[in-house]
């Protein structure tokens, strides 16, 4: 199994960023995928999650400003980040596991992950 993300940046408030994840590996059709961020100093956070159906789930925080996606003939998933803020700044990881779920020790497989960085 293999996980990369890629698309992080430095991005000033407000702004928006795509972050991409491109799995191989495992069935990537038959997976659910999610992302999850670590900012500086702080633990490792559920942040958005997509079933193989398409059904999406948000952590509250990021709820209409995140939209996750998956484009199961290209093995990708991402993450549309708009609006951001000072607080989104962290690592984000993609994340492959069973269930999606805000228990990020549920999580088997993980990329390297993307820094994002919201500052002006």
């Amino acid at each position: 199994v293999q996980l990369v993300e890629s698309g992080g940046g430095l991005v000033q408030p407000g702004g928006s960023l795509r972050l991409s994840c491109a799995a191989s590996g495992f069935t990537f059709s038959s997976s659910s995928m999610s992302w999850a961020r670590q900012a500086p100093g702080k633990g490792l956070e559920w942040v958005s999650g997509i079933y193989k159906d398409g059904s999406t789930y948000y952590e509250e925080y990021v709820k209409g400003r995140f939209t996750i996606s998956r484009d199961n003939a290209k093995k990708m998933v991402y993450l549309q980040m708009n609006s951001l803020k000072p607080e989104d700044t962290a690592v984000y990881y993609c994340a492959m596991g069973g269930v999606v779920t805000a228990n990020v020790n549920e999580y088997e497989y993980w990329g390297q992950g993307t820094q994002v960085t919201v500052s002006s």
